[in-house]
C-alpha cells in the first residue's frame, strides 16, 4: 500500500522547475497554426493565462456539434485541430472539414469530400496550413481516403489549380498499378517553403502498398521528390532486402507524422514496419528503411542520416508518433536534438545534425524464430537511457488478482467471475520473456502491447528546459500464429480471412475493442456489400484492391457460410503466406480488466538532458475496479498531452472519458472534467482577445466507448 501510494504521487522537484531554460524562448504565437503546435512537434504553448493556481476554475466556454455520426456504426474523431486568425479548422466523424469561430464555436463553412465510398475515411488526425505570399490563396491541406485536397482557407472550396481540380490521388506515383494500391493518409505531413512532404498509411498484410515518402509542390500538386523507403537497385539499403523485394513488399511507410527543422532544412521522418507485420519469410535481412528515423534534406529528399530502431520487424514495433525536436545541455554545451518515442516504451535521443546517439545504445542478442522460413534478425538496438516508461516483461508475480475485500464486496453484489486460476493457467501456456521474442504457434506475450507503450498521441516537450512529457500504456497482448492450411482442411476463404482480417478483428474474428466481430457479419450485411467493403474499405478499414476477385469471393463465402458448396481448398489454390494470425488480443480477465497489476496507464516527465525521470503518475482511473489498494488505477489511453508556459499539462486520452490538467513540475492532478465522449486526440490551446482556450475533440469510439461528434472549448470565467 505504502509503495503504491508513493508511486502515485512521488515527484522529484529539483531540476524540474519551469523557470529553468536551456534554450531561448521561441516566438510562439497566440494561434495554433501547426499540427501539434509547431513544426518541431513540441505540443508546447507559451500562453500562461491559465496556470497552476487558477486552472481549477476552468469552465466550458463553448461546444460545437460537428456531425458525421452514423447510427449503429462506430466512428472516431482523432483530429487535433488548427486555429488560424481566430478561426478553428477541424474534421468531424464523417471526415468532413469545417471552419468555426474559435471564440464562439459558430460554424463558418463545411467541406464534404466526394469520396465517400473510398477506404480509410474513418480517421483524420490533423491538417497542414500553408500561408500564401501572393501565389494564390492560403490553403488547408486535408486528406480523405486516398485523396489529398487543397482547400481555400476563406471559402472552404477546393483550389482547382492544385492537382486534378483541387486534389491529388495518393495511390499514384508509387511505381505500381494505382488501381491495386490501398493508400490513405490519416496524419498530416510537413510543409517546408513551397513543398508539402507527405506520409501515408498502407495495409499491414501481404500485398500491401509501398510507403515511399513523396514531396509535392503546394501550388500545383506535382511531385517534387520521392524517397524510396524500400530501396531500389543501386540505392543505399537495397542489399538489406532480397533483390526483388522492392517490386512486391509493402509498408515501411510514414503513418504517424513527421517533424521539421526549418532553420536547417531537415525533415525527420519515422517509418513503419514492412508488411506482413508478423511474418517476414519473404523479406530476409534488416529491411532498411523500415522502422527507422530518417533525416532527409527537406528540399531534395536526400538522406542525411538514419537510424533503424528495429531490424527486420516481425512484432509491428514501428515508431508510433512524430519525433520531437528540442535542445539539450551536455557539459555546458547546447546540442540540437531529436527524440523518438516507441511502442516498446523507449526513448531514442540523437544529435539532430549528425545522428549521433546522445545516450548509449546496445545491440542485444535475441532468439531465433520457430516459424518455417522466418529468419529473425539476431540483434536489436535498445537505449540504455532513459529507462523505459513502460514495463518490459510480465512475470507470474506481476499478474493482478483482486484483494480479499474486493472479492468479498463483489460476492455480495453477485459477481463471482474472478478467474485468477484461469489467468495463471493461460499465462503459463504462453511465452513471456520480454521484448523481441519471435512469434510462434503456441503464443507469445507482447508487452507493452501492440499499440504501445507510446501510441500515436506522442510526447510533449518543454523547449525551455528539455523535459519530455509522455503518456504510456501498460497493456499486455497475446499473439499466436497459425500455419495456413497446415492441417489440409482450411478453406481458401478461411485462410485468407485469417491472413487479412485477423490483424484488426481478432484471431477468431471475434472483434476487438471498437472493431466489430465478423463471426455474424452475414446477419448485418449482404454478400455484395461485404465484397465491396473488402475491396474498397469502409470507415477506418482500408480497402484491399490488391486481392483478386476469386480471393474476395472466397473471403465473402467463408464469412457468409457459403463456402462449403465451393471448391476452395487450400491444397488446390496457392496461398503465398505460410502463416496467419490465430490469436491477436489484449490479455484481460473475464471482467474485462487487464491481467497486469496497475497502473494500466501512466504519465511521465523525463529530463532529456540527463535521461532521468522527474515523476511518474497513473493516468485515468477505472471507477468500477473496487479495490481500495488501487486508488488510481491508470487506464489504457490514446492521444497526447499539451504543455504550457503556465506550468500546466492538459491531456484527455483515457477510457474514462475525462480531460485532466496536471502540474508540469510535480505531476499532481489539478483539474478534471467529464467529456460527452472520449477525447482520443491531442488538445490545443490558443488566445483570442486576451482569453486563453483549451479545445479537445470528443470523438470517442475507441476501446469500446461510445462515439461522439462534439468539440469542446474551456476557458476561465
Amino acid at each position: 500500500m505504502k509503495r503504491l501510494l508513493l508511486f502515485l504521487w512521488v515527484a522529484v522537484l529539483a531540476s524540474c522547475s519551469n523557470e529553468k531554460t536551456t534554450s531561448s524562448d521561441k516566438d510562439y504565437f497566440t494561434t495554433w497554426e501547426h499540427y501539434l503546435g509547431d513544426p518541431e512537434r513540441t505540443h508546447y504553448s507559451n500562453l500562461d493565462q491559465i496556470d497552476t493556481a487558477n486552472v481549477g476554475q476552468l469552465k466550458l466556454a463553448w461546444s460545437y456539434k460537428s456531425g458525421g455520426l452514423h447510427e449503429g456504426r462506430t466512428t472516431q474523431i482523432q483530429t487535433s485541430p488548427l486555429m488560424i486568425g481566430n478561426v478553428l479548422y477541424g474534421v468531424n466523424a464523417a471526415i468532413e472539414l469545417f471552419a468555426i469561430d474559435a471564440s464562439t464555436g459558430k460554424e463558418i463553412w463545411k467541406f464534404k469530400p466526394s469520396t465517400k465510398d473510398e477506404s480509410g475515411l474513418g480517421m483524420n488526425r490533423g491538417l497542414n496550413y500553408w500561408k500564401s505570399n501572393g501565389d494564390g490563396p492560403s490553403r488547408i491541406f486535408f486528406t480523405s481516403g486516398p485523396r489529398l485536397y487543397a482547400i481555400d482557407i476563406e471559402t472552404g472550396k477546393p483550389i482547382l489549380s492544385f492537382g486534378n481540380n483541387g486534389s491529388i490521388d495518393l495511390r499514384e506515383g508509387l511505381g505500381r498499378d494505382p488501381e491495386k494500391q490501398s493508400v490513405v493518409s490519416n496524419t498530416p505531413g510537413a510543409i517546408f517553403e513551397n513543398i508539402l512532404i507527405q506520409g501515408t498509411r498502407v495495409g499491414e498484410g501481404p500485398g500491401a502498398s509501398p510507403g515511399h515518402i513523396r514531396a509535392y509542390d503546394v501550388l500545383t500538386g506535382k511531385i517534387v521528390w520521392t524517397f524510396h523507403t524500400i530501396p531500389q537497385p543501386g540505392e543505399f539499403g537495397h542489399d538489406t532486402w532480397p533483390a526483388e523485394a522492392y517490386k512486391t513488399v509493402g509498408g515501411a511507410n510514414n503513418w504517424p507524422g513527421m517533424a521539421l527543422d526549418n532553420e536547417r532544412g531537415i525533415v525527420y521522418i519515422p517509418t513503419g514496419s514492412a508488411a506482413f507485420d508478423w511474418y517476414g519469410g519473404d523479406r530476409e535481412g534488416a529491411n532498411l528503411f523500415a522502422n527507422s528515423l530518417l533525416a532527409l534534406n527537406a528540399k531534395t529528399g536526400e538522406r542525411i542520416w538514419h537510424f533503424q530502431m528495429v531490424h527486420h520487424d516481425i512484432w509491428d514495433r514501428d515508431p508510433p508518433a512524430p519525433p520531437n525536436l528540442l535542445e539539450v545541455k551536455r557539459d555546458g554545451k547546447t546540442i540540437p536534438a531529436v527524440a523518438q518515442v516507441t511502442k516498446s516504451g523507449h526513448v531514442f535521443v540523437f544529435n539532430r545534425e549528425t545522428g549521433e546517439p546522445l545516450f548509449p545504445i546496445e545491440e542485444k542478442a535475441y532468439p531465433s524464430s520457430k516459424l518455417i522460413g522466418e529468419k529473425a534478425y539476431p540483434t536489436q538496438p535498445l537505449p540504455l537511457k532513459p529507462e523505459p516508461f513502460a514495463r518490459q516483461i510480465l512475470t507470474e508475480n506481476d499478474l493482478y488478482a483482486p484483494n480479499e475485500k474486493a472479492f468479498v464486496d463483489d460476492l455480495v453484489k453477485g459477481n463471482t467471475n474472478h478467474d485468477a486460476p484461469i489467468v495463471l493457467e493461460k499465462f503459463k501456456s504462453i511465452t513471456s520473456n520480454g521484448q523481441f521474442v519471435p512469434m510462434d504457434t503456441t503464443g507469445v506475450l507482447l508487452y507493452p502491447g501492440a499499440d504501445g507503450g507510446a501510441e500515436w498521441g506522442g510526447a510533449a516537450i518543454d523547449p525551455r528546459n528539455g523535459i519530455m512529457y509522455v503518456n504510456g500504456n501498460e497493456m499486455a497482448w497475446i499473439i499466436r500464429m497459425k500455419e495456413v492450411g497446415g492441417d489440409g482442411g482450411s478453406s481458401m476463404g478461411q485462410s485468407l480471412a485469417q491472413i487479412h482480417c485477423a490483424r484488426c478483428h481478432g484471431g477468431a474474428l471475434e472483434g476487438l475493442a471498437g472493431i466489430p466481430e465478423l463471426q455474424k457479419v452475414k446477419l448485418r450485411l449482404q454478400p455484395d456489400s461485404i465484397k465491396t467493403i473488402i475491396q474498397k474499405g469502409r470507415g477506418a478499414m482500408p480497402g484491399m484492391p490488391n486481392l483478386s476477385e476469386a480471393e474476395i469471393d472466397a473471403i465473402t463465402e467463408f464469412l457468409t457460410d457459403m463456402e462449403e458448396a465451393k471448391d476452395h481448398r487450400v491444397e488446390k489454390i496457392k496461398i503465398d503466406v505460410p502463416y496467419s494470425v490465430a490469436s491477436f488480443a489484449r490479455f484481460k480477465d473475464d471482467r474485462g480488466y487487464p491481467v497486469v497489476k496497475p497502473p494500466w496507464g501512466t504519465l511521465n516527465a523525463i529530463d532529456l538532458n540527463t535521461g532521468e525521470y522527474l515523476w511518474k503518475v497513473p493516468l485515468g482511473h477505472e471507477e468500477s475496479l473496487n479495490d481500495p489498494n488501487v486508488p488510481v488505477s491508470g487506464l489504457e489511453n490514446y492521444g497526447g498531452p499539451v504543455v504550457t508556459k503556465g506550468g500546466v499539462l492538459f491531456i484527455a486520452a483515457t477510457k474514462d472519458e475525462k480531460i485532466r490538467a496536471f502540474s508540469m513540475r510535480t505531476g499532481k492532478m489539478l483539474w478534471e472534467d467529464q467529456l460527452p465522449a472520449g477525447g482520443y486526440t491531442t488538445p490545443i490551446t490558443y488566445e483570442i482577445d486576451g482569453k486563453q482556450y483549451i479545445v479537445i475533440a470528443c470523438g470517442g469510439g475507441k476501446m469500446g466507448t461510445a462515439s461522439g461528434d462534439e468539440y469542446r472549448a474551456y476557458a476561465l470565467d
